[in-house]
């Protein structure tokens, strides 16, 4: 690595972290070449403890040290830079001082993701970002070998998403799904019963489905508003709630993947104190 103190907040050397949404970054050399933004020491460890690289670092420099001996293998520019100029280039208050520009890797196909796995989230256009970090965050607590996504649905690598996971979107596998019905002929042929969260007469209680629950499992959350569409409901094989008191008749998003992993974990998931394994 080597340093460079930032004198312009205007300069094209720090242009990856002004004012750009994700959106610019991917499609700036999509797809292989697409970026993403990784906020704070810790994520940006795990993301590069995870095999990603990065292009550059953008950092208050009380953060340098703490982050030197895993910038150093890479042959890029580190950017330092007071809080007034951090929020002059980025556009808002960086309260954990310190931004990477990563590399996007390229996406699994979704059957290699299948293969080998028992347990899998689909999230079906999920637009809040803070969600998506947060049901990663379960899965990755929870025991859930994947989680695949709808080609709408807001992307896991999005700095907020990425922030509210803990970095745990690095550990996780995941991966873009198909369109239905497509996707639920993929998981079909790979042996996974599908399994969709949602409010209907004719639904299955989730402490039923968790006391035999299929070998294989695919558990499908939907959009913050509107839930699962029609054409995801009609490509399930059952319909799942979660029982309910006092009136209350469904849960944020994430907290419902959150209840449903736990109650539908593989016993491997869970060490002998009853503590779930990461």
């Amino acid at each position: 690595m080597h340093i460079e103190r930032v004198r312009d907040a205007a300069s094209d050397a720090v242009a990856d972290y002004a004012r750009l949404t994700d959106v610019a970054l991917r499609s700036a050399h999509e797809p292989e070449q697409g970026l993403y933004i990784a906020e704070s020491a810790k994520v940006i460890r795990r993301a590069i403890g995870a095999g990603h690289r990065p292009r550059s670092v953008l950092m208050e420099e009380k953060w340098l040290a703490g982050l030197e001996p895993v910038l150093a293998p890479f042959d890029i520019p580190v950017h330092l830079a007071d809080p007034d100029q951090l929020e002059a280039i980025t556009g808002y208050r960086v309260h954990r001082g310190a931004l990477a520009a990563f590399e996007r890797p390229v996406l699994a196909d979704p059957a290699e993701l299948l293969a080998g796995a028992r347990r899998v989230v689909v999230l079906e256009d999920i637009v809040d970002h803070t969600n998506v970090g947060a049901i990663f965050r379960s899965v990755a607590a929870l025991g859930a070998d994947a989680v695949l996504v709808s080609p709408r649905c807001a992307d896991p690598l999005y700095r907020r998403s990425v922030r509210v996971s803990m970095g745990t979107v690095f550990q996780v596998p995941w991966t873009r799904l198909p369109e239905w019905p497509e996707a639920a002929e993929l998981l079909h042929a790979h042996g996974f019963t599908i399994a969709a969260l949602a409010l209907a007469d004719e639904a299955v209680s989730l402490p039923d489905l968790a006391a035999d629950a299929p070998e294989r499992l695919a558990l499908v959350f939907g959009a913050e508003g509107d839930g699962l569409s029609r054409t995801a409901l009609e490509a399930a094989d059952s319909v799942v709630t979660i029982p309910m008191r006092h009136g209350v008749d469904s849960l944020n998003v994430a907290a419902a993947a959150a209840v449903v992993l736990y109650a539908v974990a593989l016993p491997e998931a869970v060490a002998p104190s009853g503590e779930v394994r990461s």
